[in-house]
């Protein structure tokens, strides 16, 4: 069930969210956490069907702040969708006009739930410093998405410059299952790794991120090559006892090639929003790689010394940057 209020204020919200509950016996309230989205018009069904999915994991509030025309008189549309109708926990979508886009903290503040964390999230372009802002600064945690930008390597640089505890970009989580894998060749021996390579389409943040990794984890000069895509194609540990390869042509599963052992087909799946969201969710506490990563990719590319900076070749025009069999 979907109960609209339109040309509505925030007493009138409360008002409608606790007959809600009563009606269903308050189960609202017992949700893991709170999710505020805050996004516009475009990009609004994408992110509150990206967050009901992951709610199946983490079940939570979802409060969706959508920005509409910001010249108009200021006026709030709410919609209230029960708990089970587009997930585990009731949903609200408030479409602000005018002003009162700039000021969502004010509007949202009295329908938290007291004591449950609070976690934003920024589908499309996030702020550049989310702890500042107004929804951010409510928020245990803040999830931006640098790949949303015109500029995704400037946008997340430059929202690395403000990092503050609990923030965090999604083209860092989409690296998960790249890291996880590489981290598990290692449990093979193979000697000392002395260089490395990270191969994917131009301008992909989490590219730069994953070759950052791999420099401040091994202490090794990280080479960053450009492919056609889609997303990451390549990864190449060059070890002493002979290249490790992970490559991934299709965006779906990768093929892994160890010295003196048969290649082998491992699942590799780009990460949907969703997937990326309920990773993040299961987390409340800081990053720490994160921000490790962040910070130390940030000082090399004001050194000049970025990976993405080094790349003076293509994937094409050098075959051995998909890594060596």
């Amino acid at each position: 069930m979907t109960m609209y209020l339109p040309r509505t204020d925030t007493s009138q919200i409360t008002e409608a969210l606790a007959q809600e509950r009563h009606s269903i016996g308050g189960g609202a309230m017992n949700m893991v956490l709170t999710l505020v989205i805050v996004t516009d018009e475009a990009d609004h069904y994408d992110a509150v069907r990206a967050a009901t999915e992951a709610g199946r994991e983490h079940p939570s509030r979802i409060i969706a702040v959508i920005r509409r025309d910001p010249d108009a008189e200021p006026a709030i549309d709410a919609e209230i969708r029960r708990p089970g109708t587009s997930g585990p926990g009731e949903a609200l979508l408030l479409r602000l006009y005018g002003p009162l886009g700039e000021h969502a903290d004010s509007v949202i503040t009295p329908l938290l739930v007291p004591d449950a964390p609070v976690v934003a999230w920024w589908p499309g372009a996030g702020p550049a410093e989310p702890a500042a802002d107004p929804v951010g600064r409510l928020a245990h945690r803040r999830i931006t998405d640098a790949l949303r930008a015109p500029d995704p390597m400037a946008d997340l640089l430059g929202r690395i410059g403000n990092y503050r505890p609990g923030d965090t970009d999604l083209t860092w989580t989409r690296l998960t299952p790249w890291r996880s894998m590489l981290a598990s060749t290692m449990d093979h021996p193979s000697g000392w790794v002395t260089a490395a390579e990270v191969t994917a389409e131009d301008h992909y943040p989490s590219a730069d991120l994953l070759a950052a990794w791999l420099a401040h984890q091994l202490d090794v000069e990280v080479t960053r090559t450009v492919s056609n895509g889609p997303g990451i194609t390549g990864t190449r540990l060059v070890t002493e006892g002979g290249d490790i390869a992970l490559r991934r042509q299709d965006g779906r599963v990768a093929t892994l090639s160890r010295p003196g052992q048969p290649d082998q087909t491992v699942a590799l799946a780009r990460r949907r929003a969703s997937e990326a969201l309920a990773e993040e969710l299961r987390r409340l506490d800081p990053d720490l790689m994160y921000e490790r990563t962040a910070t130390f990719l940030k000082d090399m590319t004001e050194r000049g010394e970025a990976p993405g900076q080094r790349a003076a070749r293509t994937a094409e025009a050098a075959p051995s940057a998909e890594g060596a069999q």
